[in-house]
């Protein structure tokens, strides 16, 4: 669960789990209870789901700090800093910023050591890293270009911008999500009669506990090619696994439901195999011409369209509200903020 909501090999995190604490192999005789199963002793939560959830962070802060060019040293609990050479890759790079959170310089280097350290307890369990990868070079292509998207709601219904660009799962990855209010007559998690839509055409890999993953390369995984990520929608009327949707079919109702959220509402975000795509990056999130921006500070910014600006406003202020006008076939503001 952890692996697929937060976009993480989970062979990398069963060899973490073995290289710091033996309980993959390990029987329950010989594990000691008490020993959180990723070594991580200084962290407030010790339990499995806790050191896992640490981990995905530590990881994910890593790999997509050296892929935006946001982190570039690697320093160590006392102090010292590593500056790494410019053509390791994210996932290399993500996997010494992980053992760098915890361990001194010395035994940082026997963690990485391709002799002894993790690389050989890895290629013991899962095989050589490097098969599956060579395959998906380069894994962000410089030249990658969204497919075109539409908005996530039906015609004839003004919805609100309330976040703009975002971490893309409970503040975790880059900022890869934008958040949809539909018209509601009060705030909080209540239920709402309105339709989350299919932004493309696509698959359905992945429906329940809040989530419809759809994909639209055709090949049925989510760790390929495009895919969008439909979360908080509720399990009524919720699309089921094996549909395939046309831009526009109706996914399910917002809510609050599959994560942390204070009211109903839709969380938007893309991956490309199985990289969170920053919303004002190199691939930039566009629907349907409205192109999103980052604000100052994670969910701020906006969509903007030909001089044209929707700003994200968590109360659904007029400068946030957007609808379709099915005259032209276009969607258009209903209130502009410049």
């Amino acid at each position: 669960m952890v692996a697929i909501d937060n976009s993480i090999n989970p062979k990398l995190l069963l060899a973490l789990i073995e290289y710091q604490s033996g309980y993959i192999f390990s029987s329950p005789d010989d594990a000691d209870p008490d020993f959180p199963a990723l070594g991580n002793t200084g962290y407030y939560r010790q339990d499995l789901y806790g050191q896992l959830d640490w981990a995905v962070h530590r990881l994910s802060e890593g790999f997509y700090g050296w892929l935006n060019g946001d982190i570039q040293e690697i320093e160590f609990p006392d102090g010292q800093v590593y500056i790494p050479p410019a053509e390791i890759n994210p996932g290399s790079f993500a996997l010494a910023y992980f053992f760098a959170g915890f361990h001194e310089r010395e035994d940082w280097e026997g963690d990485l050591d391709p002799a002894s350290g993790f690389p050989v307890l890895y290629q013991a369990m899962f095989g050589d890293p490097w098969e599956h990868p060579a395959a998906l070079v380069p894994l962000i292509p410089d030249e990658l270009n969204q497919p075109v998207f539409q908005l996530p709601f039906e015609m004839e219904v003004t919805w609100a911008l309330t976040g703009g660009p975002h971490p893309a799962f409970e503040g975790n990855g880059p900022l890869a999500a934008l958040d949809f209010v539909p018209p509601m007559a009060r705030a909080g998690c209540y239920p709402t009669g309105e339709w989350v839509t299919a932004v493309a055409d696509g698959l359905v890999v992945r429906s329940g506990q809040g989530q419809v993953v759809q994909d639209l390369d055709g090949d049925g995984r989510e760790q390929t090619g495009w895919t969008v990520l439909y979360l908080h929608v509720g399990e009524a009327d919720r699309v089921p696994a094996g549909t395939f949707l046309k831009a526009g079919d109706k996914i399910g109702h917002p809510s609050c439901e599959g994560g942390q959220a204070f009211g109903t509402h839709l969380h938007l975000a893309r991956k490309y195999n199985g990289v969170w795509m920053a919303a004002d990056g190199a691939a930039p999130f566009e629907l349907d011409g409205w192109q999103a921006f980052a604000g100052q500070a994670p969910y701020l910014g906006g969509l903007t369209r030909e001089g044209q600006v929707v700003t994200a406003d968590q109360f659904g202020a007029l400068c946030s509200l957007i609808s379709w006008d099915c005259e032209s076939d276009l969607f258009l503001l209903s209130r502009i903020s410049r």
